[in-house]
This record gives C-alpha cells, structure tokens and sequence, in this order.
C-alpha cells in the first residue's frame, strides 16, 4: 500500500520538479554492484527492471561506480514494486529515487544497464528508455 509519500523541489519555481511517490526512505550504507544495494532500514534493495554487468564482466565497475557516486551515503527514497515485492533471493524490488531522479532509468539512459523486464511487475522500464 503506497504512502503517497512525495518529492519535490521547493527552490524550483519555473519547472516544478515531478512529484516522486514512494513507500520508504533510508540511508544508502552499501553498493553491492550496480544493481543492488543495502539501505539501513529496509535491507538488500534489487533495482526493478534493470540489469548491470556482473563482476567479472566487462562495465562491472563502471556500473558500481556509478551508482556510488549517485546513492552511497545518501538518502534514498523507495518506490516497492507492487506487484511483485521480493525477487527470488529475497531481495526488495523497487525503483530508487535519488534528488527526484529515478537511479533505475539513469542507469539506463546512462548505457551502465539494459532492460531487464520480468513480469509481473507495475513498472514498465521500456519507458525509461
């Protein structure tokens, strides 16, 4: 069930910023690749609809480093997949917002991920492309 929860940017007076909607917030404390991270709160969080290089393969670290710069140590702000909460491992689906900035479609639109849609699910990363 969503807070409705919403960002904005309140010194944006000419382009309002979109308002965002998300469940929960936490402090990012680890990036595990670029597709995962661990936020104090919530726990292992998986970037719905997104899929980053692995280690050992080529763009891994560029990937991770990437999302470092955007998340690690910071505030971030989830919006939990409704359709389906947890991936096979356990892990929290969800988008990450970060600065009104959805991290899941900057990975995309940054080359550092490609889709990767597994249904079911309320997002539809084709979107963000």
């Amino acid at each position: 069930m969503k807070k409705n929860n919403t960002l904005s940017n309140p010194t944006e007076t000419q382009n309002p910023a979109p308002e965002v909607h998300y469940e929960v917030s936490g402090l990012c404390y680890h990036v595990v690749d670029g597709d995962t991270i661990d936020v104090e709160g919530v726990g292992r969080i998986r970037l719905v609809g997104v899929n980053t290089p692995e280690r050992g393969e080529p763009a891994y670290t560029s990937a991770t480093d990437f999302v470092k710069s955007m998340v690690e140590g910071k505030t971030v702000y989830l919006d939990i997949d409704d359709a389906k909460h947890y991936d096979k491992y356990g892990r929290t689906l969800a988008v990450v917002y970060i600065d009104d900035k959805n991290l899941n479609q900057e990975l995309l639109e940054n080359g550092y991920a490609e889709v990767m849609y597994i249904p079911p699910s309320e997002f539809n990363p084709y979107s963000w492309t």
